[in-house]
């Protein structure tokens, strides 16, 4: 069987990597069981394509895998990019701290959803893949699992 990192020539270094201070946003994620690191970076970063992405996020020295939207917010009407990442199997406050956030796969563009009840099912859907993709780029028990 053809590893994903064989079927799509990727080194294992990251397409672009954010560092910054997570933010306090909207709340509506959280809200909906989809809590998101908002990130506060300088409005001089260069951005990679706009959509989403599988990530490798570091806390406090702490990798965790994520899925990082980099744009809009269509379904939210949300008018200025942003930066923010579903960090999985990560349960605690991380506003004020300092993260790096590294992509490595470009999953999809940005889409606009009608509910946010279809925006966690399109998240859901993006963790598999991620987790797929990072699974097969690093070593599967190199990441935070906590129980």
């Amino acid at each position: 069987m053809i590893s994903i990192l064989e079927a799509t020539g990727q080194e294992r270094k990251p397409l672009h990597v954010f560092n910054g201070r997570v933010v306090k946003g909207d709340g509506r994620g959280k809200k909906h069981g989809m809590p998101t690191a908002n990130l506060d970076v300088s409005s001089d970063d260069k951005l990679p394509e706009l959509g989403v992405y599988s990530a490798l996020v570091f806390v406090e020295g702490v990798k965790y895998m994520g899925v990082t939207n980099v744009g809009y917010r269509p379904s939210v009407g949300g008018d200025d990019i942003t930066i923010e990442t579903y960090i999985l199997n990560l349960d605690e406050d991380i506003y004020d701290k300092e993260i790096s956030v590294e992509l490595y796969h470009y999953l999809r563009p940005t889409q606009n959803f009608n509910s946010l009840y279809e925006v966690k099912e399109q998240i859901d859907k993006d963790c598999i893949r991620a987790v797929a993709f990072l699974n097969d780029l690093f070593s599967p028990g190199s990441f935070e699992e906590k129980q």
